[in-house]
């Protein structure tokens, strides 16, 4: 028990680093962005599964979905109805360049590991004494805000007007397969684990550690949305912000330049 407990301990250590490094990220790279340019469709594709594979808030909530279920047309049915949801969105949102501020639409992402968290330990009627909302309905409407968000983060990618429809697609079958072969993993090792007497003790941490790994990436991400519109609410010094000053500087300069002309020329 004593070694499960520092099995635990790790793992719960290990979520909240992984949860870090996605609140900072999560976005494309320029050597990602410079490849797109260079390749075509595949290079899509490409981009597409490594970003799914490196984005640990939707890899979270999909490791929340598959957590208690143990039948495969179950696994099928709820992995499909996030599947279906996430590229709705990302496919429409994108062709219509329908945008939103990344950090923010990430915040809502990380809500939704929490949500799914919160589900799997029954916490609506153990916390909330209240009926659980129906599961598949809420995963499908959370799949279309993680479609919003992967949309988001391709929209930053120079895409062609000519074959706009066609990247699109590409980099949607590149989700699909970085989410299949991160599902196929999760399932070997739950049903590794499912065998085991710890399992249940497993499970309670692994979920109180999605909520709790949901909860920080919120805050993570709310702190840069929050920072990108009220840069200074923060209590960073004045070395962060130095560009800032000087362009605020050169302003002032480039008036007084101007109102001396002015003068001069009076």
């Amino acid at each position: 028990m004593l070694a499960l407990l520092k099995q635990s301990r790790w793992l719960l250590a290990i979520t909240l680093t992984l949860a870090a490094t996605a609140a900072f990220g999560h976005g494309m790279s320029e050597a990602e962005k410079q490849s797109i340019i260079e390749g075509g469709n595949l290079r899509y594709m490409w981009i597409g599964a490594t970003h799914m594979l490196s984005g640990y808030d939707h890899l979270f909530f999909v490791f929340g979905i598959v957590f208690l279920l143990t039948r495969f047309k179950d696994i099928v049915k709820y992995i499909t109805a996030f599947t279906l949801g996430h590229s709705v969105t990302l496919i429409f949102a994108t062709f219509n360049g329908i945008q939103v501020n990344y950090f923010l639409i990430d915040a809502i992402i990380a809500l939704s590991v929490c949500y799914i968290a919160f589900a799997n330990i029954d916490g609506f009627r153990k916390y909330l004494e209240v009926r659980p909302p129906n599961l598949l309905l809420m995963i499908t409407s959370l799949g279309l805000i993680h479609g919003l968000g992967l949309s988001t983060r391709l929209q930053q990618l120079p895409l062609s007007e000519d074959d706009l429809l066609m990247n699109i697609i590409s980099f949607n079958i590149g989700i699909e397969a970085g989410q299949i072969l991160a599902l196929t993993v999760m399932l070997i090792v739950l049903a590794g684990w499912r065998k085991r007497p710890s399992f249940q003790l497993f499970s309670r941490i692994s979920n109180y550690g999605l909520i709790f790994a949901g909860i920080y990436l919120f805050m993570m991400q709310m702190h840069g949305y929050s920072h990108t519109t009220h840069p200074d609410e923060f209590g960073f010094s004045a070395d962060n912000h130095a560009h800032e000053h000087i362009k605020m500087d050169e302003a002032r300069a480039a008036k007084l330049i101007k109102e001396n002309t002015h003068d001069s020329l009076d």
